[in-house]
């Protein structure tokens, strides 16, 4: 490893990363498309949209659909939350590509602090929006009622969770969880403020029926979109270790305590989990026990310390810049 000007310079870096399949970051399971068939049958009872969207990957791994076959003309807020996780250097460029698609109302988001701005101007913008806009069929209504939606785990429940709690003074009403999949159909309404009244609908997270983009997927399931095992943790942590190296990201080995940064993903696992003294009894064909160190662990340590923003502030969406 090399130094040259303060920049870590490490020899025979990846161009490109060639380990997964398409195959191995496509999932619509039967919930989500009775999710969204559900979604789209509960339209004409909502005045406003709120999407939710993951601020470590802002542009990628959206399901581009929403636009058409949930949203329509209804007013649509998009919401990036968990920025207290990414990089937000780059925020007015991500929104400008976002408004290039049509994004009018960006929000960015952290729904587990509680003076987030961002978070206290949603309801005042959706109640602002809905009275300048053409309600159509819900026009003689007094009630507000939004439509809250996403991919899985980006805090979709935990949004509504909080509005409840600042508005009407009252506990969660739907069920909040780290794994993808949590909520796995559209919800009754609930009640979210009193004046003016508004109503809001969980939904079930729903991706695009395919990922065709390779990429996307794996930035999905590093923030945990994505349950761990649909593309499994070591081409994840792969992934992650290609993604470090190539944005100059080296934190990763102080915080890991490796003796050098490295592109080796097996080499790296080997080294965590030795440090980590984890391994585990694997029975040789002769029947032998071999005591080996845990990669799977180690894959599995490496991306809790990434989700945990211990490697600091990252939006995985550079490239796309």
């Amino acid at each position: 490893m090399a130094n040259l000007g303060g920049k870590v310079v490490v020899p025979n870096l990846r161009d490109k990363f060639r380990v997964i399949h398409k195959e191995s970051v496509q999932w619509f399971p039967g919930h989500m498309r009775k999710g969204l068939r559900q979604m789209q049958q509960n339209l004409k009872n909502v005045d406003c949209i709120i999407e939710v969207h993951d601020a470590r990957v802002p542009i990628s791994g959206r399901n581009k659909d929403f636009r058409k076959s949930v949203s329509g003309l209804k007013p649509h807020i998009f919401v990036l939350n968990k920025q207290d996780l990414a990089d937000m250097s780059k925020a007015d460029k991500y929104k400008k590509l976002l408004n290039e698609e049509g994004f009018e109302h960006i929000v960015f988001t952290n729904f587990k602090d509680q003076t987030c701005k961002g978070m206290h101007s949603l309801l005042p913008l959706a109640t602002k929006l809905i009275e300048n806009s053409n309600r159509y069929n819900r026009s003689d209504s007094s009630e507000f009622s939004a439509m809250i939606i996403g991919v899985p785990n980006v805090g979709k429940s935990s949004l509504i969770n909080r509005l409840r709690n600042k508005y009407l003074g009252k506990g969660n009403a739907t069920a909040v969880g780290a794994v993808a999949g949590i909520t796995r159909s559209v919800l009754n309404r609930i009640k979210i403020s009193d004046k003016p009244p508004v109503y809001v609908l969980d939904t079930p997270g729903i991706l695009t029926p395919y990922i065709t983009d390779i990429f996307s997927g794996l930035k999905l399931s590093l923030v945990g979109c994505l349950q761990d095992h649909l593309v499994g943790p070591e081409i994840m942590a792969d992934y992650l270790l290609y993604w470090l190296n190539k944005n100059q990201r080296f934190e990763y080995v102080n915080i890991l305590k490796l003796s050098k940064p490295n592109d080796n993903i097996l080499e790296v696992l080997t080294e965590i989990s030795i440090n980590l003294k984890k391994t585990k009894r694997i029975r040789n064909y002769d029947g032998q026990i071999l005591i080996r160190p845990d990669c799977d662990f180690a894959a599995q340590h490496f991306l809790k310390v990434f989700r945990d923003g211990e490697l600091g502030s990252i939006c995985l969406d550079d490239d796309i810049l």
